[in-house]
């Protein structure tokens, strides 16, 4: 007995009733439930002719019907449609119509592609592909295969190809040689599936990837050209061997660099205008390509400031901005170029203003890969455009005074930032803050601009809610900053808990994290009162300095041996700290001239012991201790002009005839030799290290 389904169907009347539309039920479908069972049942049949019949049903059944493609899923057909690709008793016609029938599946909602990838797809496919030999029928086979890896690619849910194997790699790329439909396919699934880890783009390029990249941008296909572009940016990102092996590569008598620069010219496709300036960028910071290369400062700037217009859409205004900030973030002159460059300046301001108005706003197309942006919300398109803006600023300020004032007087802008800071969006706020700490480096601008607009408040909010580990380090040397000792803010930000929230920060597991912190304790330590410092030491304790004083990281080291000298400061300061710590710090000076350290570390201890030197008690700590005094004496005659020098220093200090018992001191160090070591030194060329030697020669009496 046959069972049908009756199911309602439903039109909106033209007619309406108080302003509403009515909804009419106006007919019914019948659906034959037994009819469309049997199709399925004929999938498992062992006859090549039923199940080819079973399948070509199907796939008129999937296409274009997403409630169809997850209906067939949730049966589960999909585990016996990759029984019959890895059947050797089925034909290839057969096969080749059960891959058009995945492909139309993982071409539905990203869930359906997903599951399909759970359900064991790839390696079949990959399989498939790597034995899959031969002409004629087996070509399209193959074309339909690399459709499908496509298609499940592309929805960005699919790993990269099984461990990168080597001989799968090469067979993929081999199949990319091939005409434009395979082409296409191959670049797609290159393009987003590589992901920017070293190994990956070390292995693609082992296996011919570069070769084949350089082929596909010679195509007459954009379509082909557009994911070999964004291939070759995600191959070549901060990667400098692979890059170097790329900008070598050739085609057609041309290398990738120059073939790159023909896909920015204004008649070709805005989309690969940006990708090809993109890859450029990418290859130019990877240091294949200097700053000063036509084919960047001529080529890829201009094409990047030339697609920031207002007349262009939102994701190539935002794409080509966030490039160009990139582009310029490290190098001074191309930060000078762009500054100059077609008021960029001001067409950034017009990000700030009505970052919509005046855009073209038509639907966006497929931008990189690489790129985490999405633009098919309209809603979030300002704050893609304030983030964009905010980068760029910060670049073009990071090096130029000059640039950094022009920035400055932009309308609008620290007002703008200063909202920005509070923003929900972490990257709008990361942005606002890059922005921050690029513009903190005028010391006009820390005395006037940010005192007015009290930016250190929103930082501190920041920087104690934020739970991002990148967001908090560039505070925190936004902070160190705003810390030094000409900054009016210095006092303000020390009422807000800032000298326990950085001591907090010295012991986060980031080293990046430490370093700023030390930095900025370095920083508020400078010329501070007594109180300030008092609290430094009470919040950091002698036991996290040793700690800080072991890190691997030698900047660390640097920046606590640079606290430990700022702190040591002032006569009276000297003595008190010495008083209450100065067994722990002598034994973390003597830590620092007894290891393995390079000779700009052991300076700054050796200039800490000239410090405790300049006490009036302090000094004490190092006449008792005829082990730290061998040591000096040691360092004055190392063959090291900056070590001698500051040894030399340290002994004037602990000398200096007109304190109360100097007398005693130089005698005891003219017993131990020093008198004859300062002696030997007047011979030395050095002028520094001749006057600090004439000097302590002259404080005996």
């Amino acid at each position: 007995m046959t069972i049908l389904v009756i199911t309602w169907q439903t039109v909106t009347s033209k007619s309406r009733v108080n302003g509403q539309e009515n909804q009419i039920y106006i007919g019914f479908e019948v659906s034959d439930v037994e009819h469309s069972r049997a199709y399925i049942d004929q999938l498992y049949s062992n006859d090549n002719q039923k199940c080819f019949q079973a399948v070509s049903e199907l796939k008129f059944a999937v296409i274009g019907s997403v409630r169809e493609k997850g209906s067939i899923i949730e049966q589960g057909i999909v585990v016996r449609l990759l029984q019959i690709l890895q059947s050797q008793d089925m034909d290839i016609l057969l096969k080749t119509e059960v891959v058009t029938v995945l492909n139309s599946l993982a071409k539905g909602l990203p869930e359906h592609a997903s599951s399909l990838v759970q359900a064991g797809l790839l390696p079949v496919l990959w399989e498939q592909l790597e034995t899959c030999v031969g002409a004629g029928g087996t070509n399209i086979y193959i074309q339909m295969i690399l459709c499908c890896l496509r298609s499940v690619y592309r929805q960005g849910c699919a790993p990269p190809p099984p461990a990168w194997d080597h001989k799968l790699l090469s067979t993929l790329i081999q199949h990319g040689y091939h005409p434009p439909s395979n082409q296409e396919c191959v670049a797609n699934i290159l393009a987003h599936s590589c992901k920017q880890t070293c190994e990956q783009q070390q292995q693609l390029v082992e296996a011919g990837g570069a070769e084949l990249i350089a082929c596909m941008l010679c195509s007459p296909v954009t379509r082909v050209q557009l994911p070999a572009l964004h291939c070759l940016a995600a191959m070549c990102y901060n990667n400098e061997r692979v890059s170097s092996i790329v900008s070598t590569k050739s085609y057609g008598g041309k290398a990738v660099p120059d073939l790159l620069v023909g896909l920015m010219a204004r008649d070709r496709p805005r989309e690969l205008q940006l990708a090809a300036a993109t890859s450029l960028t990418f290859l130019h910071r990877a240091g294949a390509l200097s700053a000063d290369d036509p084919k960047i400062i001529f080529k890829t700037l201009q094409c990047l400031v030339r697609m920031c217009r207002r007349d262009r859409d939102v994701w190539e205004r935002v794409e080509a901005a966030n490039t160009l900030a990139y582009l310029t973030e490290v190098s001074t002159e191309l930060q000078r170029t762009a500054a100059m460059t077609d008021h960029l300046i001001l067409t950034m301001n017009d990000y700030l203003k009505d970052p919509v108005c005046g855009t073209n706003v038509t639907q966006p197309v497929c931008v990189s890969p690489i790129s985490s942006r999405q633009y098919d919300n309209p809603s979030t398109w300002p704050e893609l455009m304030l983030e964009a803006a905010l980068r760029v600023y910060a670049s073009l300020g990071a090096n130029d005074e000059d640039i950094r004032q022009k920035v400055i007087k932009t309308e609008g802008l620290m007002n703008t930032m200063v909202t920005a800071l509070s923003a929900a969006s972490p990257p709008v706020q990361l942005a606002a803050v890059r922005c921050l700490h690029s513009l903190s480096r005028s010391v006009h601008t820390l005395r006037t601009t940010f005192q007015d607009h009290v930016v250190w408040r929103p930082l501190m909010t920041v920087l104690k809610t934020s739970s991002s580990e990148e967001l908090v380090k560039v505070a925190s040397s936004t902070l160190c900053n705003l810390l030094l000792e000409f900054s009016p803010a210095k006092e303000q930000i020390l009422d807000q808990g800032a000298v326990e929230f950085l001591c907090g920060l010295t012991r986060r597991p980031h080293p990046g994290l430490r370093l700023n912190a030390v930095w900025a304790l370095m920083n508020m330590a400078f010329q501070a009162e007594h109180r300030v410092k008092a609290s430094i030491l009470h919040h950091l304790g002698t036991d996290q300095i040793f700690r800080l004083l072991s890190d691997n990281d030698v900047h660390i080291l640097m920046k606590t041996l640079g606290l430990l000298r700022n702190l040591l400061s002032t006569k009276a300061h000297i003595d008190h700290i010495m008083q209450c710590h100065g067994k722990e710090i002598m034994q973390a000076v003597i830590l620092i001239l007894e290891g393995e350290h390079p000779a700009e570390v052991k300076e700054q201890a050796l200039c800490i012991l000239a410090n405790i030197a300049d006490g009036d008690m302090a000094k004490s700590a190092i006449m008792s201790n005829e082990d730290v005094l061998k040591k000096l004496m040691n360092y004055m005659v190392i063959p090291n002009v900056k070590l001698q020098i500051a040894a030399t220093f340290c002994i004037s200090n602990l000398i200096w005839n007109v304190e109360d018992g100097s007398a005693e001191r130089q005698n005891k160090l003219r017993e131990m030799g020093v008198y004859k070591i300062l002696q030997n030194l007047m011979a030395t060329t050095d002028t520094g290290l001749f006057d600090k030697v004439k000097t302590a020669l002259q404080q005996f009496h």
